[in-house]
């Protein structure tokens, strides 16, 4: 059974890919004695400093697969931002969940260093607005948004994880120096990084609650305990999901949490890149533009 899961992750965010866009350049950089490398799409004409999105891929994917599923290369030509879609090396990355289940979790490398340098690099090649510097990330790359939201939280404004924990033991540790926005995005019928927290399918280490996870963030960011809530509208009934949305304010930073009822361990209007028997259902009520919106809303605060 533990077979069946790791072929199955290394299936994860595997779309049929296309080619590169003509506009999307191969980078590497060197880091802590490896080559790591990353793909770079930067709008045509952009001149004055622009938004840096950060997209993370999965456990399994790499950096031009999150590009086709994700949305963002054609989110950045309409709206001005620059996209980066970083590789971890063996396809993961390391994001505070304790074992050995990957190449990075085994040697608990640093990544988190990795995607600071990459930031650095863009900023000497390209206008970046310092103050709006995001990431986002699904799976694997969910874990990571929450682990960089900590561990860069210096040079992030907001992240958005989605289908992505807080990983053990780092939960012990979550805290925030300055302050960074998140809206965290979870399927409760997720059946491999379920909503009430425990193993990740796979044997893939343990994480809290999405709940928990939430409290973490409320707490961090001084917001009030008490959300306003309301839903999504419905704008696809067929894809058997709804959107509950809960605004967490008053703190250093702001929380939403999109609570996909029904949803499954998906990208928002993303492909249904595996059965939904194995991965469960993709929900279509939003999509990548909702969180661009997120990011837009919420440039880096002062301390």
């Amino acid at each position: 059974m533990r077979r069946f899961w790791a072929v199955l992750f290394l299936l994860l965010m595997l779309p049929a890919c296309r080619a590169i866009d003509e506009h999307t350049a191969a980078k590497e950089i060197d880091f802590a004695g490896k080559k790591r490398t990353y793909l770079l799409y930067v709008p045509l004409n952009v001149t004055r400093p622009a938004a840096l999105v950060i997209v993370l891929h999965g456990g399994g994917g790499k950096g031009a697969q999150m590009e086709e599923m994700s949305g963002f290369t054609a989110l950045s030509d309409k709206e001005g931002f620059i996209a980066a879609y970083p590789d971890g090396i063996g396809r993961n990355w390391y994001d505070g969940r304790g074992g050995d289940f990957s190449e990075a979790h085994k040697e608990r490398r640093d990544d988190a260093g990795f995607i600071g340098a990459m930031i650095d690099a863009i900023a000497k090649d390209h206008p970046i607005d310092v103050k709006c510097i995001y990431a986002t990330g699904i799976s694997n790359g969910g874990f990571m948004s929450n682990y960089l939201a900590v561990k860069l939280n210096s040079k992030l404004a907001a992240v958005a994880p989605v289908v992505g924990g807080i990983g053990e033991p780092f939960h012990r540790e979550f805290k925030l120096e300055t302050p960074v926005s998140a809206l965290i995005i979870q399927g409760t019928d997720d059946p491999l990084v379920p909503y009430d927290g425990g193993e990740v399918a796979g044997g893939r280490g343990t994480f809290i609650s999405t709940d928990q996870a939430l409290r973490l963030w409320v707490w961090a960011t001084g917001c009030r305990q008490e959300p306003t809530t309301d839903e999504l509208a419905d704008r696809d009934s067929r894809d058997g999901c709804t959107v509950k949305r809960m605004r967490y304010s008053g703190g250093k930073a702001d929380v939403e949490f999109l609570k996909i009822e029904g949803g499954g361990h998906t990208w928002p209007g993303g492909p249904q890149y595996l059965p939904k028997l194995v991965v469960g259902t993709v929900c279509r009520d939003f999509d990548a533009a909702y969180i661009w919106e997120f990011f837009k809303a919420h440039p880096k605060r002062d301390k």
